[in-house]
């Protein structure tokens, strides 16, 4: 299970990026593709949509279950990963590269400071797996 140490996490298996002029960009972490299976279609917010923290703004849909994501921070959606829509795969090939899900212009950075950072994503991942 590969959980990046940079990276912050949602007990909701979100993960977030550091922020790089207030953007952070934002996808589902290796545990979370490996439960969900083969995905084969996302469905995006849109560029523009404001989403507070907690929101369900994005749906992942695999050959096993469809599973809402949510918005880890609140702030403005700036950019989507649209090879997405023609390559769903690569969130299961690489959930921390070419799998990102979209990218959030946070209202307030440190809002990502009070998520897990990647020892308690693991514990919460071990509980849960």
């Amino acid at each position: 299970m590969d959980i990046p140490d940079p990276l912050r996490y949602a007990r909701t298996h979100e993960w977030v990026s550091e922020p790089e002029d207030d953007v952070v960009t934002v996808g589902i972490s290796d545990f979370a593709q490996d439960q969900l299976g083969d995905v084969v279609f996302v469905e995006l917010p849109a560029v523009g949509d404001r989403v507070s923290a907690g929101d369900a703004v994005a749906v992942v849909e695999s050959v096993k279950t469809a599973s809402d994501i949510y918005a880890p921070v609140a702030g403005e959606i700036v950019e989507v990963n649209g090879d997405l829509e023609n390559a769903p795969e690569a969130i299961n090939e690489a959930p921390y590269d070419g799998g990102w899900l979209f990218r959030i212009r946070a209202d307030d950075v440190s809002a990502r400071d009070a998520l897990l950072d990647a020892d308690a994503y693991r514990a919460v991942c071990e509980e849960e797996a």
